[in-house]
């Protein structure tokens, strides 16, 4: 079975390359790293408290700017020229469109390994129901201790029991 839309193993792509392995991709991005200014994860105490700041309204840092370049008393407050927070506005921009453009990546990446586990899913569930079929033949009797292993580790549609209280015992009555 194919989910609609995606190609299992395509040899090869629509513009006539070959895809790349997984490995290759992943090297591909691990060279990429050191060419993005202040790449790294933060602690997540120093995102929480960058946050706030990081989401002022544009409309905000826009008049700020505006603030900044009309008053070099300003501009020295905050140790910064009206251009410079120009850039840095830009900046965010260009780079937001890189953060939207890896998401979109994973989760594209994330769709096609959700198809990859849905078919290698189904065909267990398929192999094991086919093959609990057969034993019950004698001809297929070599299969029984593949049934088994499969069931033992199998928890497809097995409802999760609910332990039984505790029970309770009553302490006799003190006299």
């Amino acid at each position: 079975m194919v989910i609609k839309g995606s190609t299992p193993n395509p040899a090869i792509s629509a513009d006539g390359t070959e895809p790349l392995t997984p490995e290759q991709i992943v090297e591909h991005l691990r060279t990429l790293r050191p060419h993005i200014p202040e790449f790294g994860p933060l602690p997540v105490s120093d995102a929480q408290s960058l946050r706030r700041a990081a989401h002022v309204a544009d409309d905000l840092v826009q008049a700020a700017t505006n603030t900044v370049g009309a008053s070099p008393l300003v501009a020295t407050a905050i140790g910064k020229s009206a251009d410079v927070l120009r850039i840095d506005r830009e900046d965010v921009s260009r780079w937001s469109n890189v953060e939207h453009e890896l998401e979109t990546m994973l989760k594209g990446v994330a769709a096609a390994n959700l198809g990859r586990r849905y078919r290698l899913g189904l065909a267990a569930l398929q192999t094991y129901s086919i093959t609990r079929q057969l034993v019950r033949q004698s001809e297929n009797a070599d299969l029984l201790p593949h049934v088994e292993a499969m069931r033992r580790v199998n928890t497809f549609g097995r409802r999760r029991r609910v332990p039984a209280p505790a029970a309770v015992v009553a302490a006799p009555p003190k006299v």
